[in-house]
């Protein structure tokens, strides 16, 4: 018989370089189901990983648009995180991140096409709103229901889907849009855009906003009471109700900063690379920052270069679409084999394998 046992002892060394044998683990088998797409397994590994860098025909507009994908995986991997870290398993970022973008661009769209120098920051904190109201339901259920976040927080994601379609087609479309579905591009409404901190590059202040956000929230995790809570909550809920830690108050918390962050990451890409809400808004931001939570080992500063190498796939993926005509569901499973490997191989670290006699 086969047996999982945990370990006693573990090793910070091996912890610490999964991450890296994981992307290794990605690449190879990556490049096996390339090669069963018809395609050079060597080149389009290249061309996702190195030509968005180093590529002197792609990397003047690839090396930007690297930073604006980031910017929302980063955001939400890190309100992800302070919940895993704690045990309280918040799917639904998705869903967050739709309806802060609903509440925020309901608001600039109320207001077209006035002037008003208030307008952004008012759309900042619907933003914020918007997500932590949507991550209070499955919150508040957890925390005096006893009810399993995971399914309440992913079923929402469902409701948020079909609450943006009908705005797409109903309350929110752009009354001169001939009748199609989406709203007004609110990017080209100055009072409501996100503009370019760097002018013809993309990057916006969305982008600012996560970097920001990473210094913030591993001062937050590591230098303040709540971060210490949190921690050792994870580690040992026992020992964290001993020490007097109210698990109601961590699991309102921890459930309202990732949805806060999340329904930031959707207003900041609403008013920016998006422009409208449509039918087509959500990408999968709140599902592919799970891989970035934990490829960043939850840790923001982790989180911040796992969110970079995240977006590289998205970059490199679609230079592989156009220059290789690689189906897009091809690189999603290519993001996909990133979380198994790495899922994996924690398995190994902090569990052994034993054969044991029948």
């Amino acid at each position: 018989m086969i047996e999982i046992v945990p370990r006693t002892q573990k090793s910070n060394l091996i912890s610490a370089t999964i991450p890296i044998m994981a992307v290794i683990l990605t690449m190879l088998f990556g490049g096996i189901l390339f090669w069963s797409l018809g395609k050079n397994p060597f080149e389009t590994i290249r061309m996702i990983f190195w030509d968005p860098l180093m590529n002197e025909t792609f990397a003047d507009y690839a090396r930007p648009q690297i930073l604006v994908k980031a910017a929302p995986l980063i955001l939400i991997a890190i309100g992800l995180s302070f919940g895993f870290r704690a045990n309280i398993w918040n799917i639904g970022a998705e869903g967050q991140f739709i309806m802060g973008a609903i509440l925020s661009g309901s608001l600039g769209l109320y207001m077209y096409p006035q002037e008003s120098s208030i307008l952004f920051p008012l759309m900042i904190i619907l933003g914020i709103f918007g997500g932590i109201l949507w991550a209070s339901i499955p919150g508040l259920l957890r925390a005096y229901f006893n009810t399993n976040e995971i399914l309440v927080s992913l079923m929402l994601v469902y409701v948020a889907e079909q609450i943006m379609a009908a705005a797409s087609i109903g309350f929110l479309r752009n009354p001169d849009g001939s009748g199609f579905p989406g709203s007004r591009n609110l990017s080209q409404y100055p009072s409501a855009a996100n503009l370019e901190i760097i002018a013809g590059t993309g990057i916006h202040w969305g982008v600012a906003t996560s970097i920001i956000a990473v210094l913030f929230f591993y001062i937050l995790l590591h230098k303040h009471k709540f971060g210490f809570q949190v921690s050792i909550s994870g580690i040992s809920p026992k020992a964290a109700r001993l020490s007097g830690i109210n698990p109601k108050f961590l699991i309102i918390w921890c459930l309202g900063i990732s949805g806060g962050l999340a329904g930031l990451a959707g207003m900041f890409e609403l008013t920016g690379p998006a422009g409208q809400i449509n039918i087509d808004f959500n990408v999968g931001y709140g599902f592919t920052a799970i891989i970035v939570a934990f490829l960043g080992r939850l840790n923001p500063i982790g989180i911040f270069f796992a969110g970079i190498l995240m977006a590289l796939t998205y970059v490199g993926g679609e230079l592989t679409q156009f220059m290789l005509n690689l189906p897009a569901a091809a690189i999603q499973v290519f993001q996909g084999m990133l979380l198994f490997f790495l899922l994996s191989m924690d398995l190994l670290v902090n569990y052994k394998i034993k054969l044991k006699r029948s």
